[in-house]
């Protein structure tokens, strides 16, 4: 049997304790990040924008702002970054001239390729018999709390 709906209000402070956890999540794993990746010179910053390419292939700034919700000026930094340690390079756009298209090297594959294979092995660890409904369910959730702020505008 299904559970019937939470009413807006009791939803909204069950999607409170969501945004909490999410939140503490979001900084004990950006700092995992930063500790295990330095050493190979990947920040934060650095490998979600390796991550988005090994995913997608090549993109421009503005397209890797708009699929990660942040600000164009913050991922060209990112972008040169990578491209002064030879992680990704420049292409012409063929559809837009000004707007080059930005691709892994090999260097970056292999370091992106890394960085997963640590976090893959971490992420083995995770305990509590979790099943693939409950990581549906839990993805599920964050679709719909990702969607309410669909037209938040990183750049303006």
């Amino acid at each position: 049997m299904t559970e019937p709906p939470l009413p807006p209000d009791e939803l909204a402070s069950r999607l409170m304790e969501v945004f909490t956890r999410v939140g503490t999540l979001h900084r004990r794993v950006y700092r995992k990040i930063e500790q295990d990746a330095a050493p190979q010179g990947l920040s934060v910053g650095i490998r979600a924008i390796l991550d988005l390419l090994r995913e997608h292939g090549p993109m421009t700034v503005p397209d890797m702002g708009r699929a990660q919700s942040l600000s164009r000026q913050f991922v060209q930094r990112m972008v040169n970054d990578a491209a002064a340690a030879d992680l990704v390079k420049f292409q012409p756009n063929p559809l837009h001239q000004r707007s080059s298209l930005i691709a892994l090297t090999p260097a970056g594959t292999s370091a992106i390729t890394a960085a997963i294979m640590r976090e893959h092995a971490l992420l083995r660890r995770t305990g509590g018999g979790l099943t693939d409904a409950d990581i549906s369910s839990c993805l599920e959730v964050l679709d719909h709390m990702l969607n309410l702020f669909d037209d938040v505008d990183m750049n303006g």
